[in-house]
């Protein structure tokens, strides 16, 4: 993912959804109303905007990303919002959304906010949609509350074993943000097999940016916090809630997805050929799968409807 064509290719994609980011915070001209909006969710400001008409969509964005970085730049959020209300929260800890520092705050803090939006809004049960960081929340939301969870999509995330080295990934992570040092950690380890490690000064560049719209002692108590998302596999096996996951082919998550295959009913798994942890979101082949499996589930519906196969690239 990261070799020195990719680097540019993240910077260029950074800089884009400042400048989408930017966009949404300028004054402009006066609106009748505007999709952004805050809720109180157990003493922390929550930020989300609701778009569209139609069966509820909840996205939840990944790691240091926002709703305009993870949703709006790759063009997923707009083009779902032709068809559907897509509900797109700031996860606590990033975007507009309350920053505390103690890791109690997070881990399912993060799950039950997604609740909380649901409750404030007056949605009963939702399509929900996770990438990466966002996607084990959602894992988290299919066992703690399945009754609210129409379909699950998990894009860029699997299942984290108990004693997985990942863990291991995500102490150093932490450590790293705590000493100021930023991301490193973690973009090493979403480098897909067989490509070059970044160098230190793309390291630096990279940091810079994400450290432009984050609070690193924030997300340090995230990655504190995230042993609260874990899930057990009994959990998983006895999942009954239509789920889909979208992963990249060389996306080095992809064997957390593989094991999650092995225990997990009720389980779709579609890999986006060529396509790494970063740039999965922004492929034609993330939408329209998306698309066509949550027309396969329409809420109250009790069973899948007909629909196509699995979009491949190029159809």
């Amino acid at each position: 993912m990261l070799s020195r064509v990719t680097c540019l290719t993240v910077a260029a994609f950074l800089l884009g959804s400042l400048a989408i980011a930017a966009a949404d915070e300028a004054p402009a001209k006066p609106k009748p109303a505007s999709p952004s909006q805050f809720f109180d969710s157990n003493g922390v400001k929550i930020h989300y905007t609701v778009q569209g008409e139609g069966e509820p969509v909840l996205l939840i964005h990944g790691f240091t990303m926002n709703i305009a970085m993870q949703w709006t730049g790759p063009g997923v959020l707009p083009e779902l919002a032709k068809q559907y209300q897509v509900i797109a929260i700031d996860n606590r800890g990033h975007g507009r959304s309350g920053k505390p520092h103690e890791p109690e705050k997070y881990g399912l803090e993060m799950a039950e906010d997604q609740i909380r939006l649901l409750d404030h809004l007056g949605v009963k049960k939702a399509h929900v949609v996770g990438y990466s960081m966002g996607g084990f929340i959602t894992s988290k939301l299919l066992t703690s509350h399945p009754d609210r969870v129409a379909t699950a999509t998990l894009g860029g995330a699997g299942w984290t074993r108990e004693g997985d080295q990942r863990v291991n990934t995500l102490n150093e992570l932490a450590d790293s943000l705590e000493a100021g040092k930023g991301i490193g950690p973690l973009i090493k380890h979403l480098t897909p097999a067989g490509q070059p490690q970044p160098t230190e000064d793309e390291l630096r560049t990279i940091n810079s940016m994400v450290m432009l719209m984050n609070d690193p002692k924030a997300l340090a108590a995230v990655i504190r916090g995230m042993q609260g998302l874990m899930v057990p596999e009994e959990a998983l096996r006895k999942n009954k809630v239509p789920t889909l996951a979208l992963i990249g082919s060389i996306d080095p998550l992809k064997d957390g997805v593989d094991a999650m295959e092995e225990v997990m009913s009720q389980l779709e798994v579609v890999e986006i050929e060529g396509a790494d942890h970063m740039n999965a979101p922004a492929r034609p082949e993330f939408i329209s799968n998306l698309k066509r499996f949550l027309a396969a589930h329409p809420i109250g519906k009790s069973a899948p409807q007909e629909v196509a196969e699995p979009v491949a690239a190029g159809k």
